[in-house]
């Protein structure tokens, strides 16, 4: 990439071509290292000068000879139109035309947040997947995927560990924007405070029902399919949101409901692997291409259609495109009454599941509608309550959701699925706008709605999440236990069941099983933020801080602007001892739990008259609500006494966060008090 020295001239011939704006030398030497560690020959040129015969010659003859070559897109090269890189990739792309196995002779690597979609880069670097190494970090894994690529034979698909930060498609993959949680409401301030010492609820369908993040969100397109060839498994489908073609907007509810509901129909056979919602409705109201978004969530087939209501009446257009030859496979119009709803599910369901050659038994046409209902103005009552619940976690958003699944019933008392989804809302009143003794009274009514489900659809897992959901907080983990497990085996191929539980499993020490549920999710929904936000808390826990900071990466890389992710990141930094990157992570976190955050922050950068004030500040303004966190900041800076005086406080009033005393290591430095097993012994943990 300069008029090289004789001496850099005769460096020998790399496997791999590195190719950079000079801006980001720093991310390229980063990983120039980390391949030569790995015994690969990179070549890497690092002069100053730029032009003339030699230099040309010299990278013509480098990219010639090269059998892998990886290019570097960040905002630098976004904004560069001529410049020597792009000389090097037009070169790179000339020499594809001759290559029979061009798409393994192309990495883009993004070191950034700068999208794949709209990038300004050759076309060809749009045919194959790319890679997010944030900064130029490589991981172990990345070294091994090129040494894939380098190795004749067979290509093999390395898979990562969830939350390295690689080629998104080898970690073979829920949801948008948090809102926060009110300040008014104590026990829920802390949901998102220490990494060691704090517990995502929030992450808790219960307490929010995020959203897909938007087009804008800047998330690597690496966040998505195996790079490599395009080889999802063959019974892999993605629903697209059906477009509502009714001329009312406001009818906007009822399509994208609809699609929903065909989309956990067609997730309750057995044999399909259904792309999870959040990540299906990404690329709602983008124009891109099928083969796009089939290789974005590693599927073999694209489900797509369109609605058009009038009154009680709904035609539904749908058709199945093989994602991997392109070509179309089925294709139907329906018109039906909004009261045959479940039997036009079951026969769109059944037509896809024939086009892709899988068996639908009787049993499982029962459980594609299983909970639902035939009465139309109950599932329209339905659709506008899980329209709102989605929306936000504003108070009216809630009551809205609540008043429509409450009419739902009214209308059809018998509709589970409206009992499971209002005691999911319930629950969120509780937690962030109940006061007194009318958050006792919620959750007594969200108890009822679950177990009402329950005993309605006994097979339906939305029941039973609810119900884990409540048992959990109220640190009765075996029923808990024995109700995530129920959930799961009846939906497990729900993303969202296998993030729950993968939350709950490692405050219970099944390290194993978490991680196991949370790298799944990551697989099922791809695109969405929450499962590697969930990840990275699940990691840090388990006490691989190093992964944990990769798959908060992730997070953010899918959501940029969450403060949530970046006091979680921070929080995962303190863990590793790297004080300062935590202290800048944390200072840009969530005003809610930032300052726990940086309270233990300060304290071990020796700034401890800052970080006293910051805990006495946050004590004045919760009270004893917040007992269990208080006594982790007073553990780390090595407080005994106070530490485990407001742990008996938290045990008196039954605190919901005391599930963190197992396995949190902001209690590591109590474990060996008597007073602190006995409590660990209290709570009975399975």
């Amino acid at each position: 990439m300069g008029e090289s020295s004789p001496e850099r001239l005769s460096t020998p011939t790399g496997a791999v071509f590195l190719s950079y704006a000079s801006q980001d030398a720093e991310a390229a030497q980063r990983i120039c290292e980390a391949l030569r560690a790995g015994g690969i020959e990179v070549w890497l040129d690092q002069s100053e000068l730029r032009g003339g015969d030699a230099w040309d010659r010299q990278i013509r003859e480098r990219i010639h000879d090269c059998r892998l070559f990886i290019a570097l897109i960040s905002a630098h090269t976004e904004a560069r139109d001529e410049s020597y890189f792009r000389r090097e990739w037009k070169l790179a792309v000339d020499r594809t035309h001759d290559m029979l196995e061009r798409r393994a002779f192309l990495l883009p690597v993004a070191i950034d947040a700068t999208p794949e979609r709209g990038a300004a880069v050759p076309d060809k670097f749009h045919e194959v997947q790319w890679t997010q190494l944030p900064g130029g970090e490589a991981p172990p894994e990345f070294v091994a995927r090129v040494k894939g690529l380098l190795s004749p034979g067979p290509r093999t698909t390395a898979r990562l560990p969830a939350g390295a930060a690689s080629d998104s498609s080898l970690i073979p993959p829920t949801t948008g924007r948090l809102s926060p949680l009110r300040p008014a409401f104590p026990m829920a301030v802390a949901v998102l405070v220490l990494a060691a010492l704090a517990y995502v609820l929030i992450n808790k369908p219960w307490i929010s029902k995020p959203t897909a993040p938007p087009a804008t969100a800047n998330a690597p397109s690496s966040l998505g399919a195996p790079p490599g060839a395009f080889s999802p498994p063959p019974h892999s489908i993605a629903v697209l949101p059906f477009v509502n073609i009714s001329g009312d907007k406001e009818q906007e509810y009822f399509s994208d409901g609809l699609t929903e509901e065909l989309l956990n129909s067609l997730s309750r056979i057995n044999e399909l692997q259904v792309a999870a919602r959040t990540s299906a409705f990404y690329f709602k109201g983008e124009h891109v291409d099928l083969s796009t978004i089939a290789h974005k969530l590693n599927v073999a087939s694209v489900l797509e259609g369109s609605v058009r209501r009038s009154g009680h009446t709904i035609r539904v257009t749908a058709q199945l495109n093989n994602a991997v030859t392109g070509f179309h496979m089925w294709s139907q119009t329906y018109d039906r009454d909004l009261g045959d709803v479940l039997a036009l599910q079951v026969d769109i369901a059944n037509a896809v599941a024939e086009a892709l050659k899988v068996s639908v038994l009787g049993d499982q046409t029962a459980r594609i509608e299983l909970g639902g209902t035939r009465n139309p103005t109950a599932f329209d009552a339905y659709l506008r309550a899980s329209n709102a619940y989605r929306g936000a976690l504003d108070k009216k958003g809630l009551e809205d959701a609540i008043a429509g699944d409450t009419e739902a019933i009214r209308l059809d008392p018998d509709y589970a699925i409206a009992y499971a989804h209002r005691s999911i809302v319930l629950q969120g009143f509780a937690l962030n706008w109940a006061k007194g003794d009318a958050i006792h009274d919620y959750e007594k009514r969200a108890q009822l709605d679950a177990r009402k489900a329950i005993s309605l659809a006994p097979d339906l897992a939305d029941g039973h999440l609810a119900l884990a959901g409540l048992l959990e907080r109220a640190l009765e983990f075996l029923g808990a236990s024995q109700e995530y497990q129920r959930a799961l085996a009846l939906a497990p191929g729900s993303a969202t069941v296998l993030r729950i539980y993968s939350e709950f499993a490692v405050l219970m020490g099944q390290t194993e099983a978490s991680l196991a549920a949370a790298h799944r999710s990551v697989v099922l929904d791809p695109l969405n933020y929450l499962n590697y936000l969930s990840l990275g808390t699940s990691e840090v826990h388990a006490r691989r801080s190093a992964d944990a900071i990769l798959a908060l990466r992730h997070a953010k890389a899918l959501a940029p602007n969450d403060a949530s992710v970046n006091t979680w990141l921070g929080l995962a930094y303190y863990a590793s001892r790297d004080f300062q990157s935590a202290r800048a992570a944390c200072e840009g976190g969530d005003e809610l739990n930032k300052p726990i955050c940086l309270a233990v922050v300060y304290d071990k950068l020796g700034r401890q008259s800052e970080a006293k004030t910051i805990l006495s500040n946050y004590q004045a303004k919760w009270g004893d609500d917040a007992a269990v966190f208080y006594a982790m900041v007073y553990a780390e800076w090595g407080d005994t006494t106070h530490a485990l005086g407001w742990l008996d406080t938290a045990v008196r009033r039954r605190a919901p966060y005391l599930e963190l005393v197992k396995v949190a290591w902001g209690f590591d430095q109590l474990r060996n008090e008597p007073r602190f097993q006995a409590i660990e012994r209290e709570l009975k943990f399975p």
